[in-house]
């Protein structure tokens, strides 16, 4: 049988840029997909009741208050006070050529927060379903609903790669650590080994060091014995 060639893998490897686009991609259809309903209702705003729009968002509330203010202020100035934004002769051009007295109001309460938004023409006469300028104030909505949680999507995003990036720097400085510690025991280990081949050394010399020692211990004891004697014959002459 022939030996069969194995495949190599082409696998594509993906960078953290690649990444973070790949996941802002899967955001934008992600919040495309979760854009809330618009619905017709009335409101009290400051004891005034209102008709206009209600949209449910399931969003940050101070990260809301701020994207809902931006918005605002595209259409003119904002009197911002207590949760209830005005934009007095609003220049909305997607929902009417004239001038709008927008007010709204914003809620929030357990992780979702609601925004009343109600479009003035003026004297009264509120955008309501029938009207020629409903379709276009609900896509307003609609469209700020999406571009709210994509925003939020893409910051949740950016924050699970920031922390995945973290995380990998910290891995990098423990094997970095990991590595001078290797380094450090492989010295430690050379410095061992250097001295216990010295010891090795030094107990061979001194091994022959006691062999000796023991000869010259004996032929110095020998020395001694002899020159006792001849002290011994000295003392004899004398007698």
């Amino acid at each position: 049988m022939k030996p069969q060639n194995r495949k190599r893998n082409n696998r594509p490897t993906w960078s953290g840029s690649a990444i973070l686009s790949l996941l802002l991609l899967c955001t934008v259809a992600l919040a495309a997909s979760r854009a809330q309903a618009v619905y017709a209702g009335e409101q009290a705003v400051e004891k005034v009741t209102l008709q206009g729009y209600f949209l449910t968002i399931t969003a940050d509330s101070k990260q809301l208050e701020k994207e809902w203010e931006a918005q605002l202020r595209t259409f003119g100035r904002v009197n911002a006070a207590r949760g209830v934004y005005r934009v007095t002769n609003a220049d909305i051009q997607s929902v009417s050529t004239e001038p709008i007295n927008l007010t709204s109001q914003l809620k929030s309460s357990r992780g979702s927060s609601t925004l009343f938004v109600a479009f003035d023409l003026g004297s009264g006469n509120f955008i309501k379903p029938g009207n020629g300028n409903s379709a276009a104030a609900e896509q307003l909505l609609k469209d700020f609903a999406t571009q709210v949680q994509y925003n939020q999507e893409v910051k949740l995003a950016e924050t699970a790669l920031d922390d995945a990036q973290k995380n990998h720097q910290k891995m990098v400085r423990n094997g970095e650590r990991l590595q001078r510690d290797l380094d450090r025991n492989k010295k430690e280990k050379e410095t061992l080994l250097k001295r216990i081949d010295e010891n090795a050394k030094e107990l061979e010399q001194l091994l022959k060091d006691t062999e000796t020692n023991k000869t010259d211990q004996s032929n110095a004891l020998t020395e001694m014995e002899n020159k006792k004697k001849a002290l011994e014959v000295v003392k004899t002459k004398k007698n």
